[in-house]
């Protein structure tokens, strides 16, 4: 994708459907006038006379608690400097999502539109009795040390600076893991840290807490080594001057245990590398281009243990896994500020969290074998389910015994669960789809590339590296449209019924003939089919010229999965085929069997569906918990729909005991754990969260996922075709771009798994 088609893909995200990233919702119901009486005028003053009596009653009758306020005056945004107050909104909106999909935080962005220290002070302490809690953000140096620093001891709320502490933690959580794996103690080592902004400032006070010696540091700014006989320093660079009579980073480097980059771009020199001590630790963490190529590091020293900011090499340090999961153990507490001890807890828990056996749905997001403490991995990944259930009560904690909570946490595993609960309302499954997928991207037949959306979910899927685009159709139409998108990436572009592609079709069509010649299919009708292109691209990905295939854009359902079965076939011990649609519901991901294939399957195909659907599940790192869904629950009903549930159900817990599944169940009994365990507490199902249905024909499947979509706006991933013999996936007719990129992440993961099976 062009620099101007990435430019043109950015303003539109931003502006359609609705402008901005965020947005205000109602958490109570409004349906009636009764309704609206108490959310507003005469019953809001009941609340309000409450919290006159006792100010702290505004945590328990407004949204203050759960609310933070990402604040900035625009002067330091990203890599684009003092751009104002207006143009840094989209980036504080974005902080904002963030806070709410990791930690299930509300924000308001507040752009202030002064550069004087005092007035911003003034007016975010005029505004602080709306907010939980203050993340200042973007506001230069050497302004925001000041406004942290008085606003911290001004307010009774957290205030952090994420720009300076979310660095800090995360790179001193790798740096104490690093520094293990090196046999060295952070007391005895010797740091340079290239920058000397508000990040690396903080960073090197937060190594100093954990023990590292002032004598041992060695900082840089863009006039070289910061030294005590230089002249004009600010207070900050002031505290880290040395004594050491050197002037460059090459000098400094010599014999040096540790690089902090929060510089800019190639700096570091292989030989600087070369003059470092023992297993050296790099972290080059200027973004998007280090101070030293990653590869290249490696290459130059194989002891090197290096950190970077980027997400496509190991050891990210990402302020992700910091102040989301920081403000909401800070929240959770009451905290009245954000204080050393707390964010020493942070590191401590994201250190810990590194050496526990990593969970398999990260292992299979970053398409893994085994993720585990080394070089490679010295802190947790962004997408670590684990993160909101550890580092929160590890803040919390810590704000407890340092004695700035104002509502101590009593039930820790209560509150572990409520942690993990806040989990259910986002897409991060997307995000571990797609991860994965660029880890080993796949050829994908896109078997109706001239259609436009068709073409521009292969252009995404393209730039993302989620897969390597195949594109069928006419070629003409679709040079026309790939310049129309300014797709100009050199991929191939097939046409069936051209005269270039008979020499593959004979090919095709002879070995479909070899296949299904006893079927009734002549060489003559089997050249003519391979014209097709669904017949054309289901051969290709069956004699290996492509990995798996998208299709189904354009016609409907069951006159794609023809062509399928013919040519590719079911899976070995594999009678049926079905399909499964991911549903990504507020309460977390679902999957809802049988959505597209079987209008009334039986008993035996009900049981081999909630198999297959088990596998699937499994695939992404989910364990399976399912539900037989019914109108009856356990032989409240003798019809023969509901018996032959039962028998399935019945069957299930014969052969394969070790499913978690029962039935047959009504649905609100099969998603309300309360209600299943107060009226049938002997299901295998109570006590437990239910993240699989098959339901008991097409119909049901059908509408329910559809209904899910369309009045819930649950994204929806599928239909997942299962049974099939190789990756084929069909999409449902007319699906929407960011449907058909999601489908083809599910093809190539798929793809994946068909690999590693292989190699077993």
């Amino acid at each position: 994708m062009s620099k101007q088609s990435k430019r043109i893909e950015a303003l539109v995200y931003h502006a359609k459907p609705t402008p901005g990233k965020i947005k205000v919702v109602p958490t109570k119901k409004y349906a009636s006038q009764r309704d609206l009486s108490l959310a507003y005028s005469p019953g809001v003053a009941e609340p309000c006379l409450e919290i006159a009596k006792d100010v702290n009653n505004v945590y328990k009758y407004t949204a203050k608690g759960n609310l933070v306020a990402v604040i900035s005056n625009g002067t330091a945004v990203l890599g684009l400097g003092n751009i104002g107050p207006e143009a840094s909104k989209p980036v504080m909106e974005g902080k904002g999502l963030l806070f709410k999909i990791f930690a299930d935080i509300d924000v308001f962005d507040i752009e202030v539109n002064t550069e004087d220290v005092d007035a911003f002070i003034e007016t975010v302490k005029n505004i602080a009795p709306t907010f939980g809690g203050i993340n200042l953000e973007d506001i230069k140096a050497p302004e925001a040390f000041e406004i942290e620093r008085r606003l911290k001891e001004e307010l009774d709320i957290p205030v952090m600076h994420d720009d300076q502490h979310g660095t800090a933690i995360i790179s001193a959580a790798a740096l104490l893991n690093a520094l293990e794996l090196a046999n060295k103690k952070i007391e005895e080592v010797s740091i340079v840290v290239s920058g000397a902004g508000a990040a690396a400032i903080s960073c090197t006070r937060l190594y100093q807490a954990f023990g590292a010696k002032r004598e041992n540091i060695v900082m840089l700014d863009s006039k070289g080594v910061i030294r005590n006989d230089r002249e004009n320093l600010s207070a900050e660079k002031a505290e880290f001057a040395t004594h050491h009579k050197i002037d460059t980073l090459d000098e400094a480097m010599t014999n040096a245990d540790v690089f902090i980059g929060l510089s800019m771009a190639d700096i570091v020199s292989p030989e600087m590398l070369k003059s470092m001590a023992v297993n050296p630790i790099v972290f080059a963490m200027a973004n998007p281009n280090p101070e030293i190529n990653y590869q290249l590091a490696i290459d130059t020293r194989d002891d090197i243990i290096m950190a970077t900011g980027r997400s496509d090499h190991p050891n990210q340090v990402n302020n992700v896994l910091g102040f989301p999961f920081i403000f909401r153990g800070a929240l959770d507490v009451r905290a009245t500020k954000i204080n050393e001890a707390m964010k020493m807890a942070a590191v401590k828990a994201l250190s810990n969290l590194a050496k526990e056996s990593v969970p398999e749905q990260v292992n299979i997001a970053y398409s893994e074998t085994r993720l585990t403490f080394g070089k490679d991995y010295i802190i947790p990944k962004p997408f670590d389910p684990r993160l909101i259930a550890e580092v929160p009560p590890a803040v919390a904690k810590a704000a407890m015994e340092s004695g700035v909570a104002k509502e101590p946490i009593e039930d820790w595993d209560r509150y572990r669960n409520t942690l993990l609960e806040r989990l259910g309302s986002d897409n991060k499954l997307v995000r571990l789809l797609l991860g994965r997928a660029k880890t080993n991207p796949k050829r994908v037949v896109f078997a109706e590339a001239d259609q436009l959306d068709v073409l521009k979910a292969a252009q995404i899927a393209y730039d993302e590296g989620i897969a390597l685009p195949i594109l069928l159709g006419r070629k003409e139409t679709i040079n026309a449209l790939m310049e129309e998108i300014e797709f100009d990436a050199d991929v191939p572009i097939i046409d069936p019924k051209s005269d270039e592609e008979t020499e593959r079709k004979n090919r095709y069509a002879k070995a479909y003939w070899e296949k299904r010649k006893r079927q009734g299919v002549t060489i003559y009708s089997a050249e003519k089919v391979m014209r097709e292109r669904n017949y054309f691209a289901a051969m290709m990905v069956n004699v290996g010229d492509a990995d798996t295939l998208i299709t189904g854009y354009s016609r409907n359902y069951p006159s794609v999965v023809r062509p399928m079965l013919e040519l590719i076939g079911m899976a070995d011990g594999v009678t049926r085929v079905a399909a499964t649609n991911l549903m990504m519901t507020q309460r977390g991901p679902m999957f809802l069997s049988d959505t597209s294939i079987n209008i009334d399957p039986s008993a035996k195909d009900l049981a081999k569906i909630a198999r297959m659907t088990s596998r699937v599940t499994k695939m992404f790192g989910i364990e399976p918990i399912t539900a037989m869904i019914s109108y009856s629950n356990f032989g409240s009903s003798e019809n023969p729909r509901a018996e032959k549930v039962r028998e399935a159900v019945a069957y299930l817990h014969k052969a394969y005991p070790e499913m978690v599944v029962d039935g047959e169940l009504q649905t609100d009994f099969a998603l309300n754990p309360k209600m299943l365990q107060d009226i049938f507490p002997f299901s295998k199902l109570a006590g437990r969260k239910v993240n699989t249905l098959i339901f008991p024909n097409l119909d049901a499947a059908n509408i329910t996922y559809k209904l899910l979509k369309e009045l819930n706006k649950a994204e929806s991933i599928g239909p997942i075709l299962m049974g099939m013999r190789k990756p084929v996936h069909i999409l449902q007719l007319g699906a929407s771009v960011d449907e058909i990129v999601n489908m083809t992440a599910i093809a190539v993961v798929d793809a994946q798994e068909r690999d590693k099976s292989k190699v077993k």
